[in-house]
Parts: C-alpha cells; structure tokens; sequence
C-alpha cells in the first residue's frame, strides 16, 4: 500500500519561494568589490533570482547547460546560484585563485557554456578566453562598464540582462533528481575532479545542517558565510539561510581580520563559518583592535583540523562556542558536525573541551565507517584507527563525466581521510592518508603535532612532515611561521611537545620559513613542503 500524502519534488527554487514569501524583509548584506556595502533583503533576491532565471532563457542556453560563477561572496552571486539551479541550469562555482591552467581545464571539463564573473576577475577572463572551448557569453556582475566592454567587447551585463527577465516567470517545474550544481575538488592528488550535486541531495543536505545537532539554524540567526561560495557550495549556507530565514552578511572579498571583524561587530554577526587560517587572522585583528566580538556565539571550523588551542580562545575569552565540523565536496559537503550530547552535560569542563575537539557525529542521512588496509571493518572504540569511508543521501556516487563509479565494491566512498570513530559516533580525523607520517612502521599523526606546534605562543603557522630517513623511513620535521614579533627557537619548540606526545613521537628538527603555501581553499600544501624540505635531516646530517 502507497501513502496518500501529497507529492512534490524537491526543488531549489522552492527554497527562494518560501524565503520571498516568508522572510520576505529579513536584511541580505554584502560588501561589494568596491567596498560599498548593499543591503537588500530575500524578498528582493527571490523576486530578482525569478527574473535573471527568465533572462537566461533569451541567452541561448538549453537546460541541464552548465553555467559558471567567478565572483566572491555577494547578493548578486546569490541570485545567480538560485536563478541558474532553479531554472533548469547548472550552477558551476570557479575558484578564482586557481592557476589559469587548471581554471581552463575545469572550464572545458565542465563544458560551460556561460560565466557570470565579478570585474575583479576580468583579466582572467580576458587571458583565458581563446583556450575556453564551449564558453561563448559572458556576463560582468553589476551595470553596464566601458572597461569591460574594451576587454570583452561582447559583454553581457548583470544589472541589463536582469531588466529583460519576466516578473511573472513560472519555476520550471523539475525532477528532484536534475542536476543543479557543480562543483570540482581541490585537485591536490591529481586532476580536479566534478562532483554533480541533485536538487534532491541539495535540499537534504540543507535540512540536514539546519538541525540543532549540525548548526542549529533559525531566522534568528545573523550568519556571515567567510568560507566562499566557490568552496563546496559554501557548505550549503545560502540555501539553509533561504530555508530557515536568516539574516546573511556576504563579505566580498574583504577576507582580511580587519574586514571581518568590522563586519561581525557593525552587523551584529551570531554564527561565522570559515577554515582554520581565517579564524587565525580574525583572532590577531580582535586581539590587536580589544574588540570582544560580543555578537559572536558560535563558530563552525571546516576545511582542516582547528587547533585546539583556537578552539580553547573563541570559548575562554570571547564566549564563542566552536563547532568542528567535517566533510568535503564529495559530501556537499557536511559529514559531521561537533555538538555535545545531552549525557555530556554532567561532565565536568576540561573532560567537555576535550570532547569538543573530534569533529563529531553525523547527522542523520549519513553513515560512517572505518577500514584497515585489507578493507576490514574496524570498531568504533576511539581506538582503532584507519581508513574513513562514508556513504549517504548527499554523498558522491561517479565523478562528472566518468563512467566508473568512485564507491567501493559494497557501496561506500573512501574519503583519503585517517580517523577513529567512538561509541557515540565521535569521529575524530587523525590524518589525510597521504600526510600521515610513517616511523618505523609506527603512524604519527600530522595533525596532533600541528596542533600541539601552534598551541606554542611564538607560532603562528605550523605544518608537520615526513621527512627521509635511512633507519626510520621517515621522521617528523616542523615547518613554522613565527608568529609577528617573536623569535622562539627551534629548542624551545621542540621542548614544547614533551610530555604532549609519545618521545618517538616528537619531531626531530624545526625549519622556520616566512610562508606556508595554501591551495585555493586554504589548505597547507603539504606536497610543496615535502618536495622542499623533505630532505632536511639527511642535508643537515641527523639521519
């Protein structure tokens, strides 16, 4: 026997309905390239993203066409992402700091066939153009601009093309199951590769976050998404704020601590999302400014392990409680998210903290497991350590454009994640595969070294390797940033982890540099750092 319930797909353009006909005067703000800040409100976005999507129709472009954004995090952006995806269209985020190489290879991969772009990123396109195959419309975000037009004469403008559209535009009414974006990972082991989110796993994965056990969003919250639009869908923000109602602060490209900071406190900002060196340079420009972020409740870390120590600052001098949280974009990209149980209430507060700094649960519509080498399936005691597989209602089954599915022979994706797993969900990553340090046939996690390495006052960065060793096959070496206006030596860090970790755990040399290398999602680069300074025990004779 079926259920006689209503039925309705599971649309994108449903969430922006609700969100202009619900939460129609909630404030949008955003800091444009120039600067200026806008302040517009979902009332006007939904009624705008319903123009632009009608505006689309009279560019050539046939649905399931994949239609690319380069811009920061601003109301325009967010009216492309909901124009595009629930028009019928593809919304494909670029990430703007990646080689122009990689930026054509994404391009033509993907097989875009239109970009909307912030001016910022004109010479881009300008360089890049003639190499870009299937992509023949251009459209500049924001008015008509002589400059634009001597570069790209052919240029089609955002604050134009969204006059043409129709008011009274229906929303194509779409199978769940279309393709609504595109996103494309990192690419730090190999060639980047699509992953082609649903609106059904989309509209999950936004119900998903917004429960009280992921972020706990409402419309009483004011959310200032710092991760970009152009990383995993910024973690699924803007569609959870549309859904829920809340207030949205877009911070353009003023991702400096001072920029930040001034949009927490004018703003009143509640929640901020962003990778750890984010957090790194908001904290410097609080502490430097006096300024006690008191709007500033929760924080949610992504991207890469938070220090505790960072976690241990927002908590014990701004109040600001931190929820570590993990995924990737082949999980669009929520996996876990770190909140107490009720049962942890009675615990007492150092015993709270060291919970806090696994990366959590998973919500319901995830599952998690973890494997050894041989594929067994491992306990979840927070003891056993290997391999992290996941599998899930938002979870990637085939790489756009591959044929092969990307899951293991039972139905799972090994995430290149290390971790242990306890009795009540915790997951805790303790590596990347690739970064976990080898010794002797003995696992040193990278991670716990880095965060013990910046929980010394003189750091400001830190990155633990591997580096060759004729008896131990590797041993673990420190890359360090100091921090500005200290001078710790490579003794005095050493010294630092005794006692924290094992004694053949600690690392057996420092190397000071000015910088640290980031991807284009503010990850270390790992890869680098091994390729130069992967011999340093062997060069200054410690091996």
């Amino acid at each position: 026997m079926i259920g006689s319930m209503m039925r309705q797909e599971l649309l994108i353009s449903d969430l922006i309905v609700h969100a202009g006909k619900y939460h129609a005067d909630t404030e949008i703000v955003s800091r444009e390239t120039t600067g200026v800040i806008n302040r517009t409100c979902w009332g006007e976005v939904a009624a705008a993203s319903l123009k632009l999507a009608s505006a689309l129709e009279t560019l050539g472009l046939e649905r399931g066409d994949r239609i690319a954004t380069l811009a920061w995090n601003n109301h325009r952006h967010l009216k492309i992402w909901f124009a595009v995806s629930g028009g019928g269209y593809v919304c494909h985020t670029l990430n703007p700091r990646l080689h122009p190489e990689q930026f054509v290879f994404i391009c033509n991969d993907a097989g875009d066939r239109a970009i909307f772009f912030d001016k910022t990123f004109m010479p881009l396109i300008v360089a890049t153009r003639s190499a870009l195959k299937s992509m023949n419309t251009f459209i500049c975000m924001g008015e008509r601009d002589e400059d634009v037009l001597k570069a790209i004469p052919d240029a089609v403008f955002f604050d134009e093309l969204i006059e043409m559209g129709k008011e009274d535009y229906a929303w194509p009414q779409l199978n769940e199951d279309t393709a609504c974006s595109l996103c494309y990972t990192s690419g730090t082991t190999g060639s980047p590769k699509g992953v082609l989110y649903s609106h059904r796993s989309t509209l999950l994965h936004t119900f998903a976050i917004s429960l009280p056990d992921s972020m706990a969003l409402s419309s009483r919250e004011t959310i200032l998404p710092v991760v970009p639009m152009f990383h995993a869908n910024a973690w699924g923000i803007p569609y959870a704020a549309a859904m829920t109602g809340a207030k949205l602060v877009m911070p353009g490209p003023g991702l400096d601590g001072d920029s930040l900071l001034g949009l927490i406190d004018s703003e009143k900002v509640s929640l901020a999302l962003g990778v750890p060196t984010i957090w790194m340079l908001l904290l410097a420009a609080a502490a430097k400014s006096g300024s006690k972020m008191e709007s500033l409740k929760r924080n949610v870390i992504g991207g890469s392990a938070a220090a505790p120590s960072m976690i241990a600052t927002f908590r014990d001098k701004y109040g600001c409680d931190t929820i570590h949280a993990w995924g990737m974009t082949e999980t669009s990209p929520l996996g876990t998210a770190n909140l107490p149980k009720g049962k942890h209430s009675d615990l007492d507060a150092d015993t709270r903290a060291l919970l806090r700094h696994s990366q959590g649960r998973p919500p319901f519509g995830i599952d998690l497991r973890i494997v050894d080498d041989e594929g067994n399936i491992l306990p979840h005691d927070g003891k056993a350590q290997g391999a992290l597989q996941v599998k899930g209602h938002w979870v990637v089954d085939t790489y756009f454009g591959k044929d092969k599915s990307s899951l293991t022979e039972d139905g799972w994706f090994d995430t290149g994640d290390v971790s242990t797993i306890d009795a009540d969900g915790y997951m805790t990553i303790r590596d990347r595969t690739k970064d976990i340090i080898k010794s002797g046939g003995e696992w040193i996690s990278s991670v716990e070294l880095e965060n013990i390495a910046v929980s010394h006052p003189g750091l400001a960065m830190a990155a633990a390797i591997g580096a060759s060793h004729p008896k131990w096959d590797e041993r673990p070496i420190i890359i360090a940033v100091k921090r500005e206006g200290q001078d710790p030596t490579e003794a005095e860090i050493v010294a630092h982890f005794e006692g924290k970790v094992a004694k053949w755990q600690i690392p057996d040399a420092v190397v000071f540099t000015d910088v640290i290398p980031l991807n284009a999602t503010g990850k270390m680069l790992k890869n680098v750092l091994r390729d130069k300074f992967g011999h340093t025990l062997i060069d200054r004779g410690l091996a």
